[in-house]
């Protein structure tokens, strides 16, 4: 399955050099071309880029001093416009390549929001975006990003417009699922039935590194820690005690089983070997010795729980 996943996500997300190259020579009476050719290859990498998270994408713009401009930005997200408008206007139309070039439009006009305001102002965009709010760390601002962005999809009568807007408008901010999970599942395919985890920072697939306090918060490496850590760290006790809570009970369910599995043991050693004693057995007897094993076993299984770090110590990952 997951195999078959990732050709879907291929497939889904090609989007050859040659399109966007066209777009790096005047066409018309134009003089100048829509698109800087120094830009087309960063361009290009978002585009085809499987992960639609928004910090991802700034991340990437970010990271690139080419597209890290205001100037850059405006010339990209009209082409993806551009791009977007001929996927819906062409005869095989491609709804969900014009969706996903309309998103990636709209990430790019909030980065060059956030760039008019000064330097560095692209860290200051991400921080916002993984803002969690205060009761569950959920980031509320990033959800509404994402909702915009499809609300302003540009033509209406699209399908996958109309199936996005069923899917999200009826659930609450905060609850499941995301806009975030519904786009990503409608744009690289049925991401919701692998069985992988996803960086909380910037949304990477196979993320395995923990927070070594709540062991609750996955990342792909120490940078996305890091870069959470101002807001993960106001919740990471209360889910530091949600995780040992979780331990405690499964530690129970594992003795009690264990427990009921050894009763149906004794219980048909009794009819089997000895049937003529079975009328001599106190229940009574045999329920309090039963009791007495379980919780002894109940103890060890509490007290070998993993030792957690103190929330003191400050930001680390471990390993899954």
């Amino acid at each position: 399955m997951p195999c078959q996943h990732d050709c879907v996500t291929i497939i889904n997300n090609f989007f050859p050099r040659e399109r966007l190259d066209y777009y790096t020579k005047p066409q018309g009476l134009d003089k100048e071309p829509k698109l800087p050719p120094k830009l087309a290859g960063p361009l290009h990498k978002i585009i085809t880029t499987t992960n639609l998270h928004p910090v991802k994408i700034v991340m990437l713009v970010n990271e690139n001093p080419l597209l890290a401009e205001e100037a850059a930005l405006n010339k990209c997200y009209k082409v993806m416009d551009l791009i977007c408008e001929k996927c819906m206007k062409q005869r095989d139309m491609n709804e969900v390549l014009a969706m996903k070039m309309h998103y990636i439009s709209c990430i790019f006009q909030k980065c060059i929001n956030f760039l008019k305001d000064g330097e560095n102002k692209l860290d200051t965009l991400i921080k916002s975006l993984l803002k969690g709010r205060a009761s569950d760390g959920f980031p509320v601002y990033q959800e509404k990003i994402i909702r915009e962005s499809i609300r302003k999809f540009p033509y209406c009568e699209a399908t996958l417009l109309q199936q996005l807007v069923r899917s999200i408008a009826p659930v609450e901010i905060g609850s499941d699922p995301t806009a975030f999970s519904v786009l990503t599942q409608a744009i690289t395919g049925q991401v919701g039935f692998v069985d992988v985890e996803f960086c909380t920072t910037c949304g990477e697939k196979g993320a395995s590194k923990r927070c070594s306090v709540c062991k609750m918060v996955i990342y792909c490496d120490q940078t996305c820690q890091k870069t959470h850590w101002f807001t993960h760290k106001k919740i990471c006790k209360n889910l530091k005690d949600i995780y040992e809570k979780q331990q405690l009970e499964a530690a129970k369910e594992k003795s009690q089983e264990e427990n009921n599995g050894k009763l149906d043991v004794n219980s048909n050693c009794v009819n089997e070997e000895q049937p003529e004693a079975e009328m001599g057995i106190s229940q009574e007897d045999s329920n309090s010795n039963d009791s007495m094993e379980g919780k002894k076993e109940s103890l060890g299984s509490e007290s070998g729980l993993e030792g957690i770090q103190d929330a003191s110590s400050g930001p680390q990952v471990s390993e899954e």
